[in-house]
């Protein structure tokens, strides 16, 4: 099992750990074209890193987990190169369903249907549903996801409650809002790390991150590890969250 550095580890305060991280895991690509290797190979190695900082959240006793898996920006892609993305997520959950339900793991696949085979989500959750009675850290993949998306189903849902006279247009509040996302039920990411180095949330939970701490690291996905998630945990617990008030705690 891979050891900590001791001058990190023992930095942390396991009182102070966020409660929700969220992850735009990037980098990928790049990983595999430094290595002249197919972009595919990337997208296996940072697999890799996947079940590592599963592995490391669930040791920490971090309760919400949460990876940007597949955008629905990530269809302009070349046809190969989603084809092989739709084959290893699939080939990812056959292979690690049963060591997720091992560590007590809830996994929750959260995303639109849209372009999809009819049954390639019906299989996913029913392979994720093996962990749905668990109680440990709740990891949230993000299949087929936009942020922009999401609103826009929520909004429709609350519409056509107000048009079946189930809602008035003044119960639109935030609680209304939140319950009709797909992580309806999910608390807001505390943390959100991007690695690669870019410096934007590209769709990612739009809504759920407007108070969220984030943490850009030039590390690329592949190549992120324990070390660097704790580097991003001790940056989290120095910072001083204000949500819009004073600087006085």
């Amino acid at each position: 099992m891979p050891i900590e550095p001791p001058n990190l580890i023992n930095q942390l305060d396991t009182a102070k750990l966020p409660q929700h991280v969220a992850i735009i895991m990037d980098g990928n690509r790049r990983w595999a074209k430094q290595r002249h290797l197919p972009r595919l190979s990337g997208h296996r190695a940072g697999a890799k890193t996947v079940r590592n900082i599963v592995e490391f959240c669930g040791e920490l006793h971090i309760p919400y987990l949460t990876l940007y898996a597949f955008s629905t920006e990530n269809w302009s892609r070349p046809k190969d190169e989603v084809s092989g993305l739709f084959k290893l997520f699939m080939e990812y959950l056959k292979q690690e369903i049963d060591e997720l339900h091992r560590k007590n793991v809830v996994l929750k696949i959260i995303g639109g249907s849209d372009r999809l085979e009819p049954d390639y989500l019906a299989k996913a959750h029913k392979l994720a549903s093996k962990t749905w009675n668990n109680s440990g850290l709740q990891l949230n993949v993000l299949f087929n996801y936009g942020g922009r998306q999401e609103i826009i189903q929520a909004f429709k849902s609350i519409a056509m409650r107000i048009k079946e006279n189930e809602l008035d247009i003044d119960d639109i509040n935030l609680d209304l809002v939140n319950s009709n996302l797909y992580t309806a039920g999910i608390p807001d990411p505390d943390l959100v790390i991007r690695t690669s180095g870019e410096m934007r949330l590209s769709n990612f939970l739009i809504w759920q991150t407007a108070y969220s701490e984030i943490y850009v690291t030039e590390t690329l996905w592949p190549d992120f590890n324990r070390t660097e998630l704790l580097k991003a945990l001790l940056d989290f617990q120095n910072r001083n969250r204000r949500f819009g008030g004073t600087d006085e705690k």
